[in-house]
């Protein structure tokens, strides 16, 4: 039987995340150098995208730069840098024809002019499209976010709009950069790394993670669709028993 057709369509994981590693390793593997590797994580981006399109998937998001990947060689972030540039313009028109909204994180205003002011445009020619929406993570790291919410937090403190009794869960997570989109069900990593790398820290608290040796430039439908199978053999607690989950199933139908 065909991968995706062992999926469960109503089990399909309303957001999923991936960092998307072995760009690099590929590159060396084929005896090329590190941007050939860049460039063809894009092609897997863009299959990615489609296949979680396809079965229904919500929100997609992608670790695509991280803070610290500014310490990378001057070299290797200009090619970073205009491999974005060049693959948002191409790609804006795909997204539009296929009714994906584009959206961003991290701290945007970092990245070089001519780059933020392409993904503020194709953010903005995409933002009515409804099918599915695409997060990149961009000079993105998960300590400075939760920092920075919590300055925005200490703020509004001192400016006595909220109260510091009454900071929960659900005041603090406003100031995250991803507080329009539900948390992700599925953490996905590519390369056979089984670290996180300071990527949505907060909202993967309950997420499913899936490690996967495969070098992200060869990622593809049928990798996504095994990752999908490998979440849906799973149970979701919360913190909760097996008996309980059980029940709860049976009190539902």
């Amino acid at each position: 039987m065909d991968l995706k057709e062992q999926i469960e369509k109503g089990k399909i994981p309303r957001h999923i995340a991936i960092i998307m590693d072995g760009n690099g390793r590929w590159a060396k593997s084929n005896g090329k150098s590190r941007i050939f590797g860049h460039q063809n994580g894009v092609k897997a981006v863009r299959e990615v995208t489609e296949g979680c399109a396809e079965l229904g998937v919500e929100y997609l998001t992608l670790y695509a730069f991280s803070t610290e990947n500014w310490s990378r060689p001057k070299l290797e972030i200009n090619a970073l840098m205009e491999l974005l540039v060049q693959t948002i313009r191409k790609e804006t028109k795909t997204l539009n024809k296929n009714d994906i909204r584009l959206q961003a994180i991290g701290d945007l205003t970092s990245l070089p002019k001519r780059c933020y002011r392409e993904l503020m445009e194709a953010i903005d020619m995409t933002k009515n499209n409804s099918r599915m929406t695409l997060v990149l993570a961009l000079s993105y790291s998960s300590k400075w976010e939760i920092i920075r919410a919590v300055k925005q937090t200490a703020q509004n403190v001192l400016e006595g709009s909220i109260d510091i009794n009454d900071i929960d869960e659900q005041s603090f997570e406003q100031h995250l950069c991803t507080h329009n989109f539900p948390d992700p069900e599925l953490l996905i990593r590519t390369s056979g790394e089984t670290r996180i790398s300071n990527f949505l820290l907060w909202q993967i608290a309950y997420a499913e993670l899936y490690f996967c040796e495969t070098l992200w430039p060869d990622f593809h439908k049928p990798q996504l669709h095994q990752a999908i199978i490998d979440y849906q053999k799973r149970e979701r607690r919360f913190g909760k028993t097996s008996e309980q989950i059980i029940a709860e199933q049976i009190a539902s139908k």
